[in-house]
């Protein structure tokens, strides 16, 4: 089974995977296209390359209402190349960082709903409809991998990291009076074309802690915000940002000091 979004059931169609409600089917049938799905390669396509073959498999990518945008921020493995070879369309981000690729993945996206996604076999694409089932009522839906009965037995996601995670997510929701939180680096989350031109001013990280960065600039804005559970599976390969000891409290200090920082100088946002 190749790596990246892939269920284990056959693909299901969206109303079938996920109950959407009559107003999400009717954009289904007038929008072209209302989801993009923007995914980062970097020196990594055998893993990102499932995640795009999964997607195009889809219904609703044969209808041509998924838009994937593949993002090499510096890759050395043919990625342009690739990508060519698929209905996928390929942006460049030369400032290195998740971040920043993130950030050109966005702002080069056309659908209505844009969806970050990670391409190293974590996720099930079931949780990515998931998240959309919640598009009527919240400007951003975020995934959270802390769930115990969602934890895969082979998933990256030990006592510590798991307690990280939670804790740092908690320091978010109590300082910035955010929702009920869990998970404070999930790359797995939802925002609306509307809600993302209303953050993308005040987004300032271009390191891999840009996660926690579009989190409170989503809650300075008074945007409306929930986190749900998904499925957390075994990574392919190693991660470059929690692979090492070091990196993971690296990654960790700076999303500390950035919700901190965020909480000592507020950014005024819109009134609901």
């Amino acid at each position: 089974m190749a790596p990246g979004f892939v269920d284990t059931q056959p693909p299901l169609s969206p109303a079938a995977a996920v109950p959407l409600s009559a107003k999400h089917q009717r954009r289904l049938r007038v929008h072209d296209p209302r989801l993009s799905v923007v995914i980062v390669n970097y020196c990594q396509w055998q893993k990102t390359a499932g995640l795009v073959r999964a997607l195009l498999r889809s219904p609703c990518a044969r209808r041509g209402e998924v838009e994937i945008v593949v993002v090499d921020n510096n890759s050395t493995d043919g990625t342009a190349a690739r990508v060519a070879a698929t209905s996928a369309r390929l942006v460049r981000e030369t400032r290195q960082g998740l971040g920043w690729a993130l950030r050109r993945g966005l702002e080069e996206a056309t659908g209505d709903y844009l969806i970050l996604a990670e391409p190293d076999g974590t996720f099930l694409a079931r949780d990515a409809l998931k998240l959309l089932a919640y598009a009527d009522d919240f400007n951003v839906v975020l995934g959270t991998r802390t769930t115990r009965e969602l934890l895969w037995s082979e998933a990256n996601m030990g006592w510590f990291l798991r307690l990280g995670n939670i804790l740092v997510a908690k320091m978010l929701e109590v300082l910035h009076g955010g929702p009920s939180l869990s998970d404070c680096g999930c790359t797995l989350r939802l925002i609306d074309r509307a809600s993302y031109a209303m953050i993308k001013p005040h987004l300032s990280v271009g390191g891999s802690h840009f996660l926690v960065d579009m989190t409170l600039s989503a809650l300075a804005q008074r945007l409306s915000v929930i986190e749900i559970p998904v499925n957390y599976r075994g990574r392919v390969g190693v991660s470059k940002i929690t692979g090492t000891l070091r990196g993971t409290l690296t990654t960790g200090g700076r999303m500390i000091a950035l919700i901190v920082g965020h909480r000592l100088r507020p950014r005024r946002g819109r009134p609901r």
